[in-house]
């Protein structure tokens, strides 16, 4: 039987006090590293476990914080992508929300692991809430010697502080992210040098997504072999799923890494609103290729769904019923795209402005065969030709869009055949 872990506190009364936390075992992995832990051994411990990073990339925590040298010539930094910008996706923000101190010490343990004095959490300009409830909660935690000068007596120094994005889904790229704490537009860098060599004010720097670093205190009080006793080994641990759209219940589901795709919508999402049929799922955010209804015969991990064509992603679950428009679901996403390039890019900047035009024209029915044909050139001429993943992310939902429902963008022009 899984027991949740995440989310067991979430919605208590005093879940955000540091005293209600203390009270259910936190901060007792903050202890336990102080006291006990060298920061090599926790990032040989959170290696064993094969935690991945929740925020997209799926890229394995402990290896990353292997990167980082280490030396200290020059300061060490911890970043919190807090800036959740995904469609589909909006677990983060629960967690900042209901049980803050959770995230705080995630960061503070992954700030001692690479050697960071410094930590800073990057949050969407939008969360103007949950901004303030860290800021509450990172002083409750100074208040109590958890943060700041000799922690516990154990020689360690940390500073904590909350940056406030301006609301820009680049900036949930991490090298744009970078860009943007210190100060400058958020565009992102050319990789090498990575963060963890150069990072922000040119010193080695790691960022970690919020879900990522929420799991590392359970990692350290249970070890790493509890952790990889829940789904599967080569990406274990509780994971938030993210379930909206055409779903009797949506919400923030906490399950094992692994669990069905189509139970996560019958069972826990309670079915397809209204009782109509399913027509198509996106299954890790706005930006993954989406799956087909005869597709979701498919485990929710990282490897399972990459077999069959598309991403875990963010887990953000986007369900679409039997009457969507997938022309207009695309026009919808892809204005998002369009909207949120930085402009750095000329493939991206220009190719996302000419995929709206096409969209807006077939949609419209003023379309013609050449421009579906041109949508899936132009698509093919962003992804995989741009400094960051946002144009890989505008160009999947276009190719696998068209991949498996063509038809319907045929339809929408077939009396303008060219």
């Amino acid at each position: 039987m899984f027991e949740k872990v995440l989310t067991k506190h979430i919605n208590m009364p005093e879940s955000r006090k540091i005293e209600y936390y203390e009270k259910h075992g936190g901060f007792q992995a903050w202890k336990k590293v102080l006291k006990n832990m060298e920061p090599d051994q926790v990032i040989a411990e959170v290696k064993e476990s094969n935690l991945r990073g929740r925020g997209g990339a799926g890229f394995p925590a402990g290896m990353k914080w292997s990167f980082v040298p280490k030396t200290t010539e020059k300061p060490h930094y911890m970043l919190v992508n807090a800036d959740e910008s995904e469609p589909g996706t909006f677990k983060d923000r629960l967690l900042m929300d209901g049980i803050p101190h959770s995230v705080i010490e995630g960061a503070m343990i992954g700030s001692y692991a690479i050697r960071a004095n410094t930590c800073y959490i990057y949050i969407r300009g939008e969360f103007v809430k949950e901004a303030r409830i860290l800021e509450q909660a990172i002083q409750e935690a100074y208040d109590k010697g958890y943060l700041g000068k000799n922690i516990l007596g154990s020689g360690y120094d940390l500073d904590m502080y909350v940056h406030r994005g301006a609301g820009a889904y680049i900036c949930g790229e991490e090298t744009g992210l970078i860009e943007s704490l210190e100060g400058k537009r958020g565009w992102p860098r050319i990789k090498p040098p990575f963060p963890a060599i150069e990072g922000v004010f040119r010193c080695p720097t790691i960022v970690n997504n919020v879900e990522t670093l929420a799991c590392v205190p359970y990692i350290i009080e249970r070890g790493a072999e509890w952790f990889k006793s829940i789904g599967p080994e080569s990406g274990p641990g509780p994971k938030l799923f993210c379930l909206s759209g055409h779903v009797k219940n949506p919400g923030v589901y906490e399950l094992p890494m692994g669990i069905p795709l189509k139970e996560l919508i019958y069972e826990y999402g309670g079915g397809i609103l209204n009782d109509k049929k399913l027509k198509a799922v996106i299954p890790g955010g706005s930006s993954v290729p989406i799956l087909t209804a005869d597709e979701i015969d498919v485990n929710m991990d990282f490897d399972s769904l990459a077999k069959i064509g598309s991403m875990l992603g963010s887990a953000g679950v986007i369900v679409m019923d039997e009457d969507t428009d997938m022309v207009s679901a695309l026009l919808n996403l892809i204005h998002f795209y369009r909207h949120e390039s930085c402009g750095q890019c000329t493939p991206c900047r220009e190719g996302t402005n000419w995929a709206e035009k096409l969209l807006k024209r077939i949609h419209s029915g003023e379309g013609t065969l050449k421009d579906v044909d041109l949508l899936e050139e132009v698509a093919n001429n962003i992804g995989f030709r741009t400094i960051c993943p946002l144009g890989d992310a505008a160009a999947m939902p276009i190719q696998s869009f068209l991949k498996k429902f063509r038809h319907e963008f045929e339809a929408k022009v077939k009396k303008n055949v060219a």
